[in-house]
């Protein structure tokens, strides 16, 4: 793709008539997007197979990164950045009469991730090839996202997310290096020259096609990928002879059993059938990720015994744990490697990251289902688990329980978590306190066991595309006070604290903050119908719907600052509009019910005239990465109010941070080290804390109706769930159930107090306008240690021992 505007325009032009046959101003603005996705691939081709020699070349250690989520957002215009093309693409396309913006909104967001944990994969991703490490993902090319979120009479309605009806522009299928992945059956033990070897019989096969989408790097000439694999069945698309006897359904079954694995994004596991195609699922894309690392390995380097010199598998949450056995059978049954040497090799290659300390996201899987499925792989685990096992008995000589709880198979259940941890050679949490609660209680038997294993990795986020794709205002402005360093060294931003005082400069960041509040407000305006007033406080709660990340805490205060307002007219408030995003799991009826509650509050208040807009409540339908994009720049405030020791870290708070927002939360996750690196004076405190909360779930003592009876504010809200003051009343009564009888599993009562006084301090200091600004600009300014290149280049020094390539190779005429 040139450089030179006049030359892209003649390509533009000539691309689309022979993809179309027609004019460019007869087309569409879908057609106008492909034919600008193709030149953009052009350009990206080139540097990939560049890429791919350098690596060949070097044959520098490769890592593997293992999620069964990515969340990468779109990609025109971040490739169009990262290969320095964004501003002449811009320009050509404005004098053919195109808005570039129009034409990214003509791509879909990839349907591939959820919430935190996909969104982080894809970060890592972005920053692997910033920094020139040969990384890459591996994930599932799912042909439906999650779910599309709708609200119906303020219900979440979930519909299917097709995000591939028109194809995607940025996808290569590689068909030529599918590989077998093998269900069910039996095994069948024989003996070979004197070796014991196992057969797999009768088992079912499904094929697993790779799809690679490149990662660019940001203009540095480095292309990496995120090979995605697609489930597809080996017979053709039907059984012809089948249909033809007229057992219709029939013809299709392989092809169905087979598409199923790659269908849809978490299926609902509350059946056995649900729970079995998760199964598959795991092991699916493990199975074909591992044995494709194998295959290629060999190609480059021969010698099996060295693959934990050359290959990091890194395994992002339990859903990839079956790598453990998976990587084991390979070894031992493929290439013949005696059990204990293939023991240290898959140890010393893989490596996990935890994300909670939940025990309902600790994945366990009935061991039924595993021999039933998996029969080869439940026998390696059983081999696993007795070694390891032996080993606990004989540190711990009759401690029974230990050996209970440490266990990789116990209760009925393989434990994922234990078995990463023992399948690895490093267990990292993501933000300082997760770390040390996995270590000091949650994993503290493990990390007793194994002295050193367990580490802290604070996530990061890539701050490339959440300013100079998100909020370019922003980035211009930076770029322009202290040089361009900062893109690609991003503790360069600190410098900005010298101008944090500076009137002129925080003239600027408001002006900034200004129109990207107009622009969202424009946007829900549009979208909803609802009028809200840039000059409010812009006060956001985005985040995966849950118990503990208190949506529920936030939107009881909110019906809190409305009573006051309705009751006593001349209340002094600076008018505020809160801003909600995320969605519930369809099976979890709490959170949707606080969906239920905030759309309801919202339709009370929205057309309350009495009130003259001083609060408006607005819930962002289907929230995304695009979404985000547009709400991130335009936060004032950033609600990060998790109970303490739940969050693992957060990467939202980051992103707020990092656009100006200042963070109103409890020391939990990140927050703790958003904190420290903003300093006490820059950012909102609130709430109990972590050893509180640990200490009440361990030792009881916590009485929620005492606070209900103690606190005039908190009775009447509670009330005002089920006494009629809400419409449809009968419709909140699980949650005055959850909240009172139920003992308030999430501390939203006893927090009350605290964060309704954080609020007030949250508007005095809102009321000083220079301070306030003073306080955004600390927040970017101090946010550069939050970037994910930071995170990875942490990761390849200590637990992948990855070096970044040094070895520059040009394209021809460059």
């Amino acid at each position: 793709m040139p450089a030179d505007k006049e030359i892209l325009k003649k390509k533009f032009k000539c691309r689309f008539l022979h993809i179309y046959g027609k004019n460019v101003a007869e087309g569409t603005n879908l057609e106008k997007y492909k034919t600008l996705a193709s030149l953009v691939r052009d350009e990206i081709s080139e540097k990939w197979l560049l890429t791919n020699i350098n690596y060949r070349e070097t044959n520098e250690k490769k890592v593997y990164y293992f999620c069964i989520e990515f969340l990468p957002g779109r990609f025109l215009v971040n490739h169009l950045i990262n290969l320095g093309l964004k501003e002449t693409a811009q320009e050509a396309l404005w004098e053919l009469g195109i808005n570039l913006s129009d034409l990214a909104d003509q791509e879909e967001d990839p349907g591939l991730g959820n919430g935190g944990l996909g969104r982080l994969a894809a970060a890592f991703l972005d920053s692997l090839a910033a920094v020139k490490i040969a990384g890459f993902g591996m994930g599932i090319r799912y042909h439906y996202g999650f779910f599309e979120q709708k609200f119906v009479d303020g219900n979440q309605v979930e519909l299917s997310d097709n995000w591939l009806q028109n194809g995607c522009a940025w996808e290569y299928r590689k068909p030529q290096e599918a590989q077998t992945i093998k269900f069910g059956g039996h095994v069948r033990v024989d003996s070979v020259e004197g070796r014991t070897v196992f057969i797999h019989e009768n088992f079912e096969t499904v094929r697993a096609v790779p799809y690679d989408i490149p990662i660019t790097g940001y203009k540095n000439n480095t292309v990496n990928y995120l090979r995605l694999w697609s489930a597809e069945a080996f017979t053709k698309d039907f059984e012809y002879h089948t249909f033809s006897r007229g057992e219709y359904t029939r013809a299709f079954e392989n092809k169905i059993y087979a598409e199923s694995i790659s269908q849809i994004l978490y299926p609902d596991d509350s059946t056995y059938e649900g729970k079995k195609l998760r199964l598959k699922q795991q092991y699916f894309f493990v199975s074909a990720g591992l044995q494709d690392i194998v295959r290629r390995f060999k190609t480059e380097n021969g010698d099996i015994s060295n693959l934990f010199k050359k290959v990091a598998v890194h395994i992002n949450d339990t859903h990839p744990a079956l790598a453990v056995p998976e990587l084991m059978r390979i070894l031992v049954d493929e290439e013949g490697v005696k059990w204990d040497e293939a023991w240290e090799i898959t140890t010393k290659t893989i490596s996990y990251t935890n994300h909670t300390i939940l025990p309902e996201a600790l994945e366990k899987w009935p061991v039924g289902l595993v021999q039933e499925l998996l029969p080869r792989i439940y026998m390696i685990l059983e081999e696993i688990n007795a070694r390891f096992c032996r080993e606990v008995m004989e540190r711990y000589p009759g401690n029974l329980e230990k050996v209970r709880q440490m266990a990789i198979i116990g209760d009925g259940f393989v434990r994922m978590a234990n078995l990463s941890i023992v399948g690895s050679h490093s267990v990292n949490g993501v933000a300082k306190l997760h770390t040390e609660i996995l270590k000091q209680r949650v994993m503290h038997n493990f990390n007793e066991f194994y002295p050193g294993k367990f580490n802290n990795k604070t996530n990061g986020i890539t701050h490339r595309r959440w300013v100079l794709l998100a909020n370019p205002q922003l980035g211009k402005l930076i770029t322009d006070t202290i040089g361009t360093k900062w893109i690609d060294h991003p503790l360069e931003l600190k410098r900005l604290t010298a101008w944090a005082k500076d009137p002129v400069f925080q003239e600027k960041i408001a002006a900034i903050k200004f129109n990207n509040k107009k622009r969202l407000a424009s946007f829900i305006e549009k979208k909803y119908g609802i009028e809200v007033d840039p000059a409010s406080i812009f006060d956001i709660h985005i985040k995966r719907i849950h118990g503990y990340k208190r949506q529920l805490l936030n939107i009881l205060h909110v019906m809190h600052l409305y009573n006051l307002v309705r009751e006593t007219p001349h209340y002094d408030m600076i008018p505020r509009t809160f801003i909600f995003g995320g969605k519930a799991a369809p099976a979890y009826y709490l959170a949707k019910r606080i969906i239920k509650l905030i759309n309801a509050v919202a339709e009370k208040i929205n057309n309350d005239n009495s009130i003259k807009d001083r609060i408006k409540v607005v819930f962002l339908e289907n929230y995304n990465v695009s979404l985000a994009e547009l709400a991130f720049p335009a936060a004032d405030v950033s609600e990060q109010i998790s109970t303490a020791s739940k969050e693992a870290s957060g990467t939202g708070n980051m992103k707020f941070m990092l656009n100006g927002a200042v963070t109103l939360g409890t020391l939990d996750g990140a927050n703790i080290e958003i904190r420290d690196q903003v300093g006490a004076e820059n950012f909102i405190e609130f709430g109990i804390l972590a050893e509180e909360v640990l200490n009440y779930y361990q030792f009881g003592g916590y009485k929620a109706w005492d606070i209900y009876h103690r606190d005039p504010r908190v009775k009447r809200v509670c009330d005002q769930l089920v006494d009629g003051f809400m419409p449809e009343h009968q419709e909140f009564q699980a949650l005055y159930d959850h909240l009172l009888h139920h003992n308030d599993e999430f501390f939203v009562l006893r927090d009350f107090a605290s964060y309704a006084d954080a609020h007030r301090r949250m508007e005095e200091m809102y009321r000083d306008r220079k301070k306030w600004e003073s306080m955004c600009i600390n927040n970017i300014a101090c946010s550069g240690f939050f970037s994910c290149d930071r995170t990875i280049r942490e990761y390849a020094n200590e637990i992948w021992k990855i070096d970044p390539i040094t070895k520059i190779l040009k394209l021809e005429g460059e």
